[in-house]
């Protein structure tokens, strides 16, 4: 690899840092609002304090509706990225591969989890998992011995179709440029601690269109090389199919009359709204990241990935990151304040 090839790729890993974490802090503060009362009231929420259309980060205002959260992650009062799940996974990714190297196994992946993730810190499919894993896998498993339970015994729960796999594996994308085939197949590993079927297959086609784009396809051609990665027949695949075919319209209805009734935090009906977004605000990040969040369900989890995707293919404008002053925060074991260039550094150190 040429010095300005990996140039611009370093440029793209740090892009796609910057783009994942202000994706994330971006719809971290209406996160409960839309999850348990609704676009409708999101979007209300966000025209009542004039972010609408959405295209900075949220104020913070109680008065207007008292389901906002995290004032630290509104624009009054950032200084810093907050902790947050769907970052404590991509620097958890991060450590993963550092020790591991790139043919880690699933069992690997639950013992990064025990070592380094507060148990209140986990959710749905991965506390089904994580619960399973502190209780049966024995006291040596996290520093090295096999498990005592059957490692897919863990994905055997409730949620394992639930979007908690898509949001763990940007980057195996981004250290496998061009290559989705095998960013595929390290975030199918990784998801099948917690999650089966379409709950694996939402993080395979998320880190292959990250390795799609890298290696310099466009977004939307990066969503269809993803797709291929998994069952033609998967309702993933038809959800990315959903959200390429609505890109043209400004409002994602078609997707929410066809994937209305399934949990705002499945994995089937954001993945769709992730196409959607990423399609329809190819050369605007604060589009992409704003469409998304501001259409609803699972809005941090949304942001997060459509930034991180959209930073791969080009500078995120410098704002978003200046305002939390490129500090990355997460609340991993023993792990302070990060720097996205650091990130980013130790990032590139694990390209294939």
């Amino acid at each position: 690899m040429g010095k300005r090839t990996t140039d611009i790729i370093r440029d793209r890993i740090s892009s796609a840092w910057v783009g994942r974490v202000s994706g994330c802090m971006l719809g971290k503060p209406v996160e409960m609002l839309s999850i348990k009362h609704g676009v409708t009231r999101l979007q209300r929420y966000l025209v009542d304090v004039n972010a609408m259309p959405l295209r900075e980060y949220i104020p913070f205002r109680l008065d207007v509706d008292d389901a906002v959260e995290h004032e630290g992650a509104c624009i009054e009062e950032m200084s810093h990225s907050i902790p947050d799940d769907d970052i404590n996974y991509t620097v958890l990714s991060l450590l993963l591969v550092e020790e591991f190297g790139h043919k880690f196994t699933t069992a690997d992946v639950g013992r990064m989890w025990l070592r380094y993730l507060p148990g209140s810190m986990v959710f749905t499919a991965e506390r089904e998992a994580y619960v399973k894993l502190l209780a049966e896998a024995g006291m040596r498993f996290p520093t090295g011995a096999d498990s005592a339970v059957n490692i897919a015994e863990c994905s055997d729960n409730q949620f394992n179709d639930w979007i908690g796999a898509q949001i763990r594996v940007d980057l195996y994308g981004w250290i496998n440029p061009g290559d989705p085939s095998a960013a595929a197949d390290m975030a199918r590993r990784d998801a099948e601690l917690s999650h089966r079927g379409e709950g694996v297959y939402g993080a395979m086609v998320i880190a292959a269109a990250g390795a799609s784009i890298l290696g310099g396809e466009d977004p939307v051609r990066a969503l269809e090389i993803a797709v291929e990665q998994i069952p033609a027949n998967a309702d993933c695949a038809t959800a990315v199919e959903a959200g390429l075919a609505t890109a043209s319209s400004p409002t994602p209805e078609r997707i929410r009359e066809l994937y209305g009734d399934l949990s705002p935090v499945h994995t089937v009906n954001n993945l769709a709204l992730v196409a959607w977004a990423l399609a329809r605000n190819v050369t605007d990040f604060a589009g992409a990241i704003g469409d998304v969040v501001s259409a609803g369900w699972d809005t941090d989890c949304n942001g997060a990935t459509v930034g991180g995707l959209w930073g791969l293919t080009g500078e995120v404008p410098k704002e978003w990151g200046t305002r939390w002053n490129h500090s990355v925060h997460t609340s991993l074991s023993g792990m302070g304040p990060l720097t996205v260039e650091d990130l980013t550094d130790r990032t590139l150190a694990l390209l294939a």
